[in-house]
């Protein structure tokens, strides 16, 4: 039984259980941390700080795609952009990490059928909610875009979801609609089937996605992931410029309704 409150931030020592590359640039580490497991919620994510890095002070920002409170695990989807995820590609089990978590406001269901719409690794931040809309009962669809089909490495999870293959797009054409997968979004919400839209990935994406929504007058939220320092909203790097000012991705974020960010 989970004793934590996701209201709350825990420091845990994470241990690596497994590292493995899941496509181009692609990797999942599963790590052991009971108190995140448990507490983290759809949208949510984890500061860490990179064993075997220490130079580096500064912790980097996680979403967690899947969690398993009974096994006490989380997994993280990361691709390798710099330094620091290279590094991690050689992370091996046993290896520990300092954890800091549940971070920030994640993804809150709303009445309706939801359109979920997933942009290269922002796929991973939507599962959680995903596997949440799925165990209650409500009705969504998925629409997974990536430049090429091998990148499309959250396709499988999804599938088993959902009961068949979620809507895919392909820079390249090499699987599903080729090109963006904006064009999918606005015929799907041109049925008039949809009451909400969550969207996470590259931030032009996520401003297409919601002109799209706001066109087809439903709702939007997205995932505003900025680099950070702090991750508790004191050194103000990651703002979010808003309709009502400056915000915090770490804690005013990510997921903002995306009517009241100024893009």
């Amino acid at each position: 039984m989970c004793d934590c409150s996701s209201s709350k931030h825990f420091d845990e020592k994470a241990r690596v259980l497994a590292n493995e590359q899941l496509g181009p640039r692609l990797h999942k580490i599963t790590l052991a941390a009971p108190k995140m497991a448990c507490a983290i919620r759809p949208g949510q994510f984890v500061h860490m700080q990179l064993s075997g890095m220490e130079a580096h002070i500064l912790r980097r920002p996680f979403s967690v795609y899947r969690a398993n409170a009974q096994d006490g695990t989380i997994e993280i989807i990361y691709q390798v952009v710099g330094e620091g995820t290279a590094f991690m590609t050689q992370y091996a089990e046993g290896v520990e990490c300092a954890l800091i978590g549940a971070m920030g406001r994640g993804w809150q269901p709303v009445d309706g059928k939801a359109l979920l719409v997933g942009g290269g690794v922002g796929a991973a931040p939507l599962f959680l909610f995903a596997e949440e809309l799925a165990q209650a009962g409500r009705s969504f669809e998925v629409v997974l875009g990536a430049q090429t089909e091998s990148m499309l490495v959250t396709r499988a999870d999804y599938a088993q979801l959902l009961g068949r293959d979620p809507i895919l797009a392909t820079d390249d054409g090499s699987v599903g609609f080729a090109g963006f997968c904006t064009e999918p979004v606005r015929e799907a919400l041109a049925t008039g089937e949809y009451d909400a839209v969550y969207c996470c990935g590259p931030e032009p994406l996520m401003r297409a996605v919601a002109g799209i929504a706001e066109d087809a007058q439903v709702s939007c939220w997205i995932s505003m992931e900025k680099r950070m320092a702090c991750g508790v909203g004191a050194c103000l790097s990651c703002v979010v410029e808003t309709v009502a000012g400056k915000k915090r991705s770490c804690v005013d974020g990510p997921v903002f309704n995306a009517k009241d960010v100024v893009w």
